[in-house]
């Protein structure tokens, strides 16, 4: 059996008006904004302003008052796809922006007008799940928040907001620190690439949805700017973001080939515009400038400016330079990610320590990409960032998904818990420390909320069939996804086996068994 990607119909996205794009991370109570910038999460800085409000109700005495279902009447609520009838196969359910009264008049969300989106009033009941530290329990959903977490049946709900995650391990959601969506599904074409906006717009938003169905609910997605493109791909990807509001949180990161020189100078500019449209987060590779300390100094200067954060790509492999880099960004809020350092793995072991603490203590957050490299470095390579001896030095690892079926990466499958799988597989981490790194690493490089299944924090969740983590990164076939306390994605699978001896001393799941297997 194959764990398919889901498949979502494109619908072009209705235009609609430019976002701001508000700038850089989050800062705890100990973090002071340098200059006196408000320095929020890489979305929108009014996004957190529909979460971080109302009063978080955790008795479990009754429900927050929202009538919207999560399901349309009739249906299944439950995650009871797994019912017999669809042999060695998968599915996926999206509920596409055509269930958003907002996109259904062609306009987006502007929370910051006071109103979330229709979705986050629903109140939802998560019944039965397991969570990691083993108990069975109901988790209440209500505006866009955990409400509650009781034992199982504590926790009332109208019958058609329930889902049973019965078999299933519930968890913080995944959220995808590095992708690229303007070349992402190009692997396959015929002819040069196309560039053109609805092209790019369609592979973008593909892509999210993909990456979506996978589990993660917030998409970092790189942009190349410049060239004979300009800031066409970053405006496609832009509307792609607007198009998937409600759905998935998309952000973008303006990518420059070159900052320095005469040639360098229209790149500054093109940088400067894309800041403005709405890319929140500045990237590119100082590898491939001429002048590598002179693109990073510009990189720097911009985000200080802004309050952007910064997230740029390099393979790691020169010691003097990520020592600059790392004396250079020090000082810098909302900070900075490097990735995917896999020449880090071709250095010395002394060199390659001395580096990862100069990272460490520079507060320098390393990207590694265990599927493999992305297209941007220009070269394919054949090892992941040193994690465990990133991890020993202090340094905050996260990891990414980097190419999904292009140039960089033909078969790349954008899924976070295959890059978990790889971590504990050939990273040498624990399974728990593996999910850690595409769920609350990304989230908190890309200066998004905490989440945690307690009461108060965000209903960014995913739920997947199996009960211990270990097993989840083993066979994480089924899937439900759950992104501002509403299921967004659901991917089913099912295993069956012909009704022999071997399969009834086993109690395997047969074929012409209702009853859905382990």
């Amino acid at each position: 059996m194959s764990d398919s990607q889901p498949q979502q119909p494109f619908q072009s996205p209705r235009s609609g008006r430019g976002e701001g794009g508000g700038h850089g991370p989050a800062h705890g109570p100990s973090q002071s904004p340098s200059r006196g910038r408000s320095h929020l999460p890489d979305d929108d800085r009014d996004r957190d302003r529909d979460q971080s409000g109302g009063r978080v109700e955790s008795d479990g005495r009754g429900q927050s008052g929202g009538r919207g279902q999560s399901q349309s009447p009739g249906r299944n609520p439950g995650p009871g796809l797994d019912d017999g009838r669809h042999h060695s196969r998968s599915q996926s359910r999206f509920q596409g922006p055509s269930a958003d009264p907002a996109h259904a008049h062609g306009r987006a969300h502007s929370p910051d007008r006071g109103h979330a989106p229709a979705a986050e009033a629903t109140t939802l009941l998560l019944a039965g799940a397991r969570l990691t530290d083993g108990r069975t329990v109901d988790v209440r959903l209500s505006g866009g928040r955990i409400q509650a977490v009781g034992t199982a049946g504590s926790l009332p709900a109208p019958a058609l907001s329930r889902v049973d995650l019965g078999g299933y391990l519930l968890l913080p959601a995944p959220a995808e620190p590095h992708a690229h969506g303007d070349t992402a599904l190009t692997a396959d074409g015929e002819g040069p690439v196309s560039y053109t906006p609805d092209e790019v717009q369609r592979r973008a938003t593909e892509a999210a949805l993909l990456q979506l169905g996978h589990g993660a609910t917030a998409v970092r997605s790189h942009v190349r700017i410049g060239d004979v493109h300009g800031l066409g791909p970053m405006e496609a990807v832009l509307q792609a973001r607007r198009s998937l509001r409600g759905l998935t949180d998309l952000t973008t990161v303006a990518v420059p080939r070159l900052l320095t020189g005469v040639a360098g100078a229209d790149g500054l500019a093109m940088l400067r515009d894309a800041v403005k449209m709405g890319a929140s987060v500045i990237g590119g590779c100082p590898d491939l400038d001429p002048d590598p300390t002179g693109f990073l100094e510009a990189v720097l200067e911009l985000a200080d400016e802004h309050g952007c954060p910064v997230d740029l790509h390099t393979d790691g492999d020169d010691p003097g330079r990520l020592a600059r880099l790392a004396a250079m960004a020090g000082g810098l809020r909302p900070g900075v990610s490097i990735g995917p350092c896999g020449g880090l793995s071709r250095l010395p072991l002394d060199v390659a320590a001395r580096a990862a603490d100069q990272l460490a203590a520079a507060g320098v957050r390393v990207t590694c990409l265990p599927q493999g490299d992305c297209a941007a470095l220009e070269r394919r390579g054949l090892r992941t960032a040193p994690v465990r001896l990133l991890r020993a030095a202090g340094v905050r690892v996260t990891a990414g998904s980097g190419a999904l079926r292009d140039a960089g990466n033909p078969v790349g499958r954008g899924d976070p818990l295959e890059a978990a799988y790889l971590l504990a597989s050939q990273g040498g981490l624990r399974p728990g420390e593996a999910y850690d790194a595409v769920s609350a690493a990304a989230r908190e490089a890309m200066g998004l909320p905490e989440v945690r299944v307690e009461a108060g924090f965000p209903a960014e969740l995913l739920a997947v069939r199996g009960d211990r983590i270990a097993g989840v990164l083993s066979l994480a076939y089924s899937r439900i996804v759950i992104h501002r306390g509403r299921v967004v994605a659901r991917t089913s699978a099912v295993r069956e086996y012909c009704d022999s001896a071997v399969a009834v001393a086993l109690d395997l799941p047969r074929q012409g068994r209702t009853e859905p297997g382990p």
